[in-house]
């Protein structure tokens, strides 16, 4: 069976993350943490989760021309993801994350160059199916919406007005944000696992393996990635859904964003 073809338009950031016994509360300083710098966002992951998983993949991004680029383009780059990024005069998108010993996260992002990825600037002539995400502008999501071929979105992070799509990946907040919805819907329900839904009727619903939660970072772009790639290769619903909850729990088990997602061997193999 051919690899099928995806184009990811979406956002790349570096990511600064510390590891700390527990979440710091408003005002609190909590030391003894460690700090590394992952390649992150949730454009870039989904593209490196998507190659991964063994489809061909294109990103389309923007970085900045600093020194944060090349460690942000670092994995798209090893995993062979094809290179339609452009350079912004703005700085390589942040994301602030701090990860306790449970696994539960705090993330703050300054999008940089992602805020600059404009309409103009997509390049979907010979896309067959496309994912976006919500860390870019909204009207570019909303071009590439018009221009797909096959339209998925996921819905993240949540605001309201986003187009609909195929497939909308969504939790609850984000479901909440965006409200009555064409299309299929996919609910998240992060340890309960997920649900489909079509026109509000639950269609298909699965649970993660449990696992030992290390780090929840890039659960939800390693569940998209696995749900859209298992769709497009042809798996029914059920399966699809099934393996996508197979892909979020094993980036859970794992630290860092890029560096936890699966591969296509590891989902099969958990299945």
């Amino acid at each position: 069976m051919a690899a099928p073809r995806l184009t990811v338009v979406g956002s790349i950031n570096l990511d600064l993350v510390v590891r700390a016994e527990r979440l710091p509360r408003a005002g609190e300083t909590v030391s003894g943490a460690s700090f590394s710098r992952v390649p992150g966002g949730k454009g870039a992951n989904q593209a490196v989760a998507a190659a991964r998983l063994g489809a061909e993949v294109v990103l389309v991004g923007c970085v900045g021309s600093d020194a944060f680029a090349a460690e942000a383009l670092a994995a798209l780059r090893e995993t062979g993801v094809e290179e339609r990024w452009l350079v912004k005069e703005a700085p390589t998108g942040v994301a602030l994350i701090t990860v306790d010993t449970a696994g539960e996260t705090t993330i703050v992002v300054a999008p940089g160059a992602n805020a600059e990825l404009q309409p103009d600037d997509l390049a979907l002539s010979d896309a067959d199916a496309v994912l976006c995400q919500q860390e870019i502008p909204a009207e570019t999501v909303a071009r590439v919406a018009e221009l797909a071929p096959r339209f998925f979105l996921n819905a993240a992070p949540a605001r309201e007005g986003a187009p609909d799509a195929e497939l909308t990946v969504v939790n609850r907040l984000e479901l909440a944000a965006l409200g009555e919805r064409r299309g299929l819907v996919c609910l998240t329900l992060g340890a309960e696992g997920a649900v489909l839904l079509e026109d509000g009727r639950e269609v298909a619903r699965a649970e993660p393996p449990p696992i030992e939660a290390v780090d929840g970072t890039a659960a939800g772009d390693a569940f998209t990635a696995c749900l859209v790639v298992s769709l497009l290769e042809g798996h029914s619903r059920e399966d699809s859904l099934r393996r996508a909850c197979v892909a979020g729990a094993l980036a859970v088990s794992r630290f860092g964003a890029q560096t936890s997602l699966p591969t296509a061997e590891e989902v099969e193999s958990l299945l």
